[in-house]
């Protein structure tokens, strides 16, 4: 385990350095979901949600949370993002609910990784949904939202093997 760089000598909190790190290519994909019932995919599929087209509106505000993360993310640096592409996959489940996968990737040329654009992006844009869909059902789940894969940096490559590292 490498040791915490965002404390400075005193122990308190820190925005991490990167002046003398390597410009590089950078990218992450994070995934999160969403489950809402029957009506609600109906609706959304069908754009017939009284407060507008759903899929569109929450890609917007996923866009927008991928380019403001530094400014909720306390130590995340500002970044000029190259690209911020968003992908929607429905899938039936056997409850009879449906889940909305959510794959957000993030790119940029800089010092400093992307992972957290993409998990604030997945994250911003399944609440949307909800805000968007709750007069139907306030009991729609946010499933789990988690890097799937990034490059470039340091560190290197990660790519997850399963949905339950």
């Amino acid at each position: 385990m490498s040791e915490f760089t965002h404390m400075n000598q005193q122990g308190r909190a820190k925005m991490v350095d990167i002046t003398d790190k390597t410009v590089s290519s950078r990218r992450a994909i994070a995934r999160s979901s969403i489950i809402v019932l029957e009506e609600i995919y109906q609706k959304i599929t069908n754009h017939k949600m009284g407060k507008g087209d759903v899929l569109a509106v929450a890609q917007v505000a996923g866009v927008m949370a991928a380019k403001q993360t530094s400014t909720i993310i306390p130590m995340c640096h500002p970044l000029a993002l190259s690209g911020v592409n968003i992908l929607f996959d429905w899938v039936s489940r056997d409850d009879g609910r449906w889940e909305l996968v959510i794959d957000v990737e993030v790119k940029t040329k800089g010092s400093t990784g992307v992972e957290m654009e993409a998990l604030t992006a997945a994250s911003v844009t399944a609440l949307t949904i909800y805000d968007m869909c709750k007069a139907v059902d306030k009991g729609m789940i946010i499933g789990q939202t988690y890097l799937l894969e990034k490059s470039g940096g340091k560190s290197g490559a990660f790519k997850r093997t399963t949905d339950n590292e």
